[in-house]
């Protein structure tokens, strides 16, 4: 093999591909137009043959390296920066795409929230003025060991916490999910979710007003509900989307109406899962614990609360791509 001649022919594209490199190691991959990205591709795999033929030929311990640092910085841009790439966008969907996602459904999320309002409302009025509610929405044990001996239940969590903590996450994850996959029933199970806890709130709520408890039961409701029940009502609204998709299509067909609602409840689902494992831990750990002041499980509860909403109300600039609101 004459060397040169094959240098000579070879060396335009190591520097096109040193060029396009460049420009993605300073810029960023997005500087690149899509040809270009598969050129790259193509004269990665062109110098990585290069790159062999260059060794087994023994053309020079330069071209070697400086073959060897291309195919390199191509590997890298190329697989790893693409799983950079990955990251990134759910870095930016965090950041602003959730964000935006609660924003433009937020009618959908306060029909969830209205819903488990309602539940509470009524199962409040019942447990007033109908003995016999209480005990069917709440176990005897419980109604006993709050009326007869004046406690709340929360000091069994004390001891247990990671496993409580995990159980809890768990069971939380499991009604976010169920409520979302009510969807496909009309949303009528996503009806009946909301409804059922609220009733299940509302009468234990009740429970502990009526036995003086209130200030203690809430302390310990606020550090997670903060975040759990958003969640939930999130959870909600993402499965009366799926049914608002499968009912009243409108102007799409309904395989369209489908993607186009699920998708909108799929960025909820992904959003409302890191809440709800905070709100796991903070339910395991931090709620029910006798060494916190309850003072401060209401500050905690409130700051927590209002940090939601100031995240859902963030808006990216001008700058900001990939998340565009409706």
């Amino acid at each position: 093999m004459n060397i040169q001649r094959w240098i000579s022919r070879r060396e335009a594209n190591w520097k096109r591909l040193d060029g396009l490199l460049s420009r993605v190691e300073k810029k960023g991959i997005k500087s690149l137009q899509a040809a270009e990205i598969q050129e790259m591709a193509s004269l990665y795999r062109s110098v990585s043959a290069d790159l062999a033929r260059a060794r087994t030929n023994q053309v020079g311990e330069t071209i070697v390296r400086d073959l060897q640092a291309l195919t390199s910085r191509s590997y890298s841009q190329i697989y790893q920066g693409s799983r950079r790439q990955e990251w990134q966008a759910v870095r930016e969907f965090y950041l602003w795409g959730f964000p935006a996602i609660v924003r433009q459904t937020w009618a959908y999320t306060a029909i969830a929230t209205g819903i488990f309002l309602l539940g509470v409302l009524i199962a409040w009025w019942y447990a007033w003025n109908d003995p016999g509610f209480m005990p069917l929405m709440v176990p005897e044990s419980m109604i006993s060991q709050v009326r007869d001996r004046g406690e709340l239940w929360m000091g069994s969590i004390i001891g247990i916490e990671p496993v409580a903590s995990s159980s809890i996450m768990v069971n939380n994850i499991g009604v976010a999910f169920r409520a979302v996959a009510g969807g496909i029933t009309a949303g009528i199970y996503t009806i009946f979710i909301l409804f059922f806890n609220g009733l299940l709130i509302g009468a234990v709520a009740t429970l502990v007003g009526q036995n003086n408890l209130a200030y203690p039961f809430w302390a310990f409701v606020f550090p997670h509900g903060s975040l759990e029940l958003p969640a939930i009502f999130f959870a909600g609204g993402a499965g009366l989307l799926i049914a608002r998709g499968l009912l009243l299509p409108g102007k799409f067909r309904l395989g369209d109406s489908l993607k186009f609602y699920g998708y909108q409840a799929a960025q909820l689902v992904f959003g409302i899962v890191p809440m709800l494992f905070v709100a796991g831990i903070i339910e395991g750990f931090i709620s029910p614990s006798p060494v916190i002041p309850e003072p401060l499980k209401y500050l905690l509860g409130v700051s927590l609360f209002v940090g939601l909403v100031s995240y859902c109300l963030r808006r990216p600039d001008a700058k900001k791509m990939g998340f565009s609101e409706i």
